[in-house]
């Protein structure tokens, strides 16, 4: 490239360059950030939308002395690339790669790891008042996109922030401009204005006199938020103790870097409203920022193509399938989403059936409580959540939802590993977590058309039930022409041998079949987590040497310890082999790749078994991959 990017290695590099120097500097930045998210897949919309604002915070902050906490995380390549990772970005969110998130252990400049939303204020502020108590002069910036804003636990940051005396920063990265007048030059001049020490002193003395006179001091209070709030969305967040700065222009450097520079030097909590867009630079993520969110390999002169095979259907499709099938075969069916409609495969739902579809924006605790609430109604509401985030609504789902024994249907989607999302994004502990409370199920399919049915079971229950699925496709399986559910509780056995049975829970139950052909191991389909199915247990305990369980999910407390649960309480001495996702966070790459590694396809199975049930060696026939049809 040869030009400005290639001799920036640090921030320090950067804050060398003169302010003419800057806007060429991100250009280069964001054709280098296009080209290489091209190459490897990724996310891009946001990225491009935060190329400028992202080159102002390190040249205006001495990071990392100075810290910077991005929120969500997904946004922050542009970083990378400034802080000495440009030449690792080809490995991003590949197996040993750099993440597609802020890592503390990859870098000094990632201060706090973030993939989750809405955490951003709060560990800005606890970092904030660290810096006091240790009597060091750094300052704390929080970068929180619009869509974190609506997550209650920003509010509750907020609330803390602004009374805490701290010198804290939050920039609000608004890329919808839902809540923002027009930006323009008026904007401009108002946020220099409003961020300079003589505003800020003028304040401060106005302060001082009117305080003599109380009534004087209130009308002249009043009349300064008034007046603020007819230019700008400033009285709520001065309510809450911050100093509001903005709307102002996040993709001009002429704006953003004095109002910054005046910023830096005020004391106490402080708010900066930038409005950026989504897909900055590139006109077809510009028109299109929701398909280029995440997109996989491109051409950057073609754009995103359909590919020329039509791809299987995935369970995120599979669900919103049969989200459209069940509401038109029953009206009291309430789809419910936090922020991820196209993720839980809920767009053809929201257009058919708008009144009964519900984005409560990034807000999992609410959407878990407002089901709870439209099912005392006797409404049947189904809330399509990705397993991770779950995580977050934890409380609500035992308090409100089981032990009020409401039939709300859970429809956990990225279950187990997600591949480049890395550990923050994997479903691994949605098996244990759910099990142990009362009232709930939990359904486990093996493929899409398992899926479909037991999303019927589950929705035709008096009591909570959780249907969890990995991303992406299955084995391809037809999806049912009509509505009837499984048995509930119930598995079933797929194969036939001796001497050791292989229990599968869920899609795992495909590469546990490949290899009971080697092991000539009986292989059952569990499907449920709770209730397990005790009988089913037992009766395999009763006619095999040995037991193996498989699921992709935590091993500690999952399906295989509900297993040993049962054997024991029912007073069978067996030897169990529990396979699964390990007491570890798994990094990112590849799914296929890291479930090998991991000892969990067909190959992984069969070597556990013989090294760790001690199994004679005995001539296997060529593996033979088993499919829907088998």
């Amino acid at each position: 490239m040869n030009g400005l990017l290639d001799t920036i290695h640090s921030p320090a590099d950067l804050r060398r360059l003169s302010r003419q120097q800057l806007r060429p500097l991100a250009d280069e930045l964001r054709e280098f950030l296009l080209q290489s998210v091209a190459k490897t897949g990724g996310h891009l919309s946001s990225n491009l939308g935060t190329v400028e604002l992202t080159v102002a915070l390190h040249y205006v902050f001495n990071t990392p002395e100075d810290r910077i906490v991005w929120d969500v995380g997904h946004q922050t390549y542009p970083h990378k690339i400034l802080t000495g990772r440009r030449e690792r970005m080809s490995t991003l969110r590949q197996l040993g790669g750099i993440s597609g998130f802020p890592v503390r252990a990859e870098s000094e400049y990632d201060t706090f790891g973030t993939a989750h939303s809405s955490t951003s204020i709060s560990a800005a502020l606890g970092m904030a008042l660290a810096a006091k108590l240790k009597g060091e002069q750094r300052h704390a910036i929080a970068v929180i996109g619009d869509g974190a804003m609506t997550a209650g636990m920003a509010f509750e940051a907020l609330n803390n922030a602004g009374v805490a005396d701290a010198k804290l920063l939050v920039i609000l990265n608004d890329n919808d401009m839902s809540i923002s007048p027009p930006v323009g030059a008026l904007n401009r001049y108002l946020a220099q204005l409003m961020s300079g020490r003589f505003y800020a002193a003028a304040k401060q003395m106005g302060k001082q006199v009117l305080s003599v006179a109380p009534p004087l001091f209130e009308l002249a209070k009043r009349l300064e938020e008034q007046a603020k709030g007819m230019v700008v969305p400033a009285t709520l967040f001065e309510k809450f103790g911050f100093n509001y700065i903005g709307p102002i222009d996040g993709h001009d450097l002429d704006s953003l870097i004095p109002t910054l520079q005046n910023i830096r030097e005020l004391d106490g909590p402080q708010f900066l409203h930038v409005v950026t867009r989504k897909g900055q630079g590139y006109k077809l993520a510009e028109a299109d920022p929701i398909a280029y969110h995440g997109p996989g390999k491109f051409d950057p002169k073609v754009g995103l193509q359909q590919p020329a095979q039509p791809p299987k259907p995935t369970f995120s499709q599979v669900f919103g399938q049969w989200l459209c099938d069940m509401a038109e075969h029953d009206p009291r069916l309430i789809g419910i989403t936090p922020a991820m409609r196209e993720g839980s495969g809920m767009v053809e739902f929201h257009r058919r059936f708008p009144s009964r579809y519900h984005d409560v924006g990034i807000a999992e605790q609410h959407a878990v409580t407002f089901a709870a609430g439209l099912a005392c109604e006797g409404l049947k509401p189904v809330v399509a959540i990705y397993s991770t985030f779950l995580q977050r609504a934890y409380d609500q789902m035992i308090h409100d939802v089981a032990l009020q024994n409401l039939p709300v249907v859970f429809a956990l989607d990225r279950a187990g590993i997600v591949g480049a999302d890395g550990p923050t994004h994997a479903g691994a502990y949605d098996i244990a977590f759910v099990r142990c409370i009362p009232n709930m199920a939990m359904a486990c399919p093996a493929d899409e058309a398992e899926c479909y049915r037991l999303l019927s079971t589950a929705f035709a229950q008096n009591h909570p039930v959780a249907v969890r699925y990995p991303r992406g496709a299955g084995v391809g399986t037809a999806l049912p022409q009509d509505l009837q559910g499984l048995p509930y509780g119930k598995g079933e056995i797929r194969r036939r041998g001796k001497r050791i049975a292989i229990l599968a829970f869920g899609t795992l139950l495909y590469p546990a079949l490949d290899a009971a052909e080697i092991l000539d191991a009986t292989v059952a389909n569990m499907r449920w987590a709770k209730p397990l199915d005790e009988a089913l247990v037992l009766e395999l305990a009763d006619t095999h040497e040995a037991l193996v369980t498989v699921e992709e999910g935590a091993v500690a407390g999952g399906a295989g310890a509900a297993v040993l649960e049962c054997l024991q309480a029912n007073g069978r001495l067996r030897p169990v082999l529990t396979l699964g996702l390990p007491d570890r966070f798994v990094e990112h790459g590849d799914p296929a790749r890291l479930l090998s590694m991991l000892g969990l396809d067909a190959p992984g199975m069969v070597a556990a078994v013989r090294e760790r049930l001690r199994l004679p060696e005995v001539p296997a026939p060529a593996l033979k991959v088993v499919s829907a049809a088998d």
